[in-house]
């Protein structure tokens, strides 16, 4: 049997943020192996988070985010099941992470079940229509058009998103291994993102005209 070192289990709660007795028995199950003890974690971690999602979450944080000196703001709603977990540190770490994703990555969605039927039929068609003029083959329109289809939803969607602090993990999967060091069900309500003049139409200036035009009017 492997020995379960210190080191070790220290290693996998920093990359998982999971217990410390989580991760020496999936340490213990994988002999040792880090990357098999971190996926293990990963499914405990989907699976406690499947059992806890039809728990009502009316508790939790309103936060806001400003950015770039007042140029980008976000409000942003998360929720959990009490009034205690909403105080946790842990919480209040993943609300404000959450902020600042949506601040930097502008998705426009929390989820793809949130996107209007009618946009996700445009983007599969205009998709389609791309993989023809590439002459790609009828028969594997569908299949090449629902790869790409995951790209959009992970550019709009916030839980399909790369994390910004670890692109190697998707946003809803820090959202999990939140439900299950925390242990509570945890959901993203919704968001608002503000960003600057954005909508608006900016006048565009003509400097050299409005200076030929100033210079006739002194003649």
């Amino acid at each position: 049997m492997a020995e379960i070192t210190a080191k070790m289990v220290a290693e996998l709660r920093e990359k998982t943020g999971a217990g410390m007795m989580d991760c020496k028995k999936m340490l213990t199950e994988a002999a040792g192996d880090v990357a098999k003890a971190e996926e293990l974690l990963k499914q405990k971690g989907l699976a406690a988070a499947a059992k806890k999602s039809s728990r009502a979450a009316t508790e939790g944080a309103v936060t806001s985010y400003i950015h770039g000196g007042g140029k980008i703001g976000v409000l942003l709603e998360v929720n959990c099941e009490t009034d205690f977990a909403a105080r946790n540190e842990g919480f209040q770490q993943l609300v404000r992470d959450l902020a600042m994703q949506v601040a930097a990555a502008a998705p426009l969605y929390v989820r793809r079940e949130e996107i209007p039927a009618e946009l996700v039929q445009k983007e599969l068609e205009l998709v389609k229509q791309q993989l023809r003029e590439q002459k790609k083959p009828e028969a594997m329109l569908e299949k090449i058009a629902a790869g790409k289809l995951d790209r959009f939803y992970s550019e709009v969607c916030l839980l399909e998103q790369p994390f910004v602090k670890d692109d190697k993990r998707k946003v809803g999967e820090v959202v999990t291994a939140a439900v299950a060091k925390i242990g509570e069900n945890i959901q993203v309500r919704r968001f608002t993102r503000f960003a600057l003049g954005e909508g608006l139409e900016k006048k565009v200036e003509n400097y050299a005209e409005e200076v030929a035009k100033a210079a006739g009017a002194v003649k």
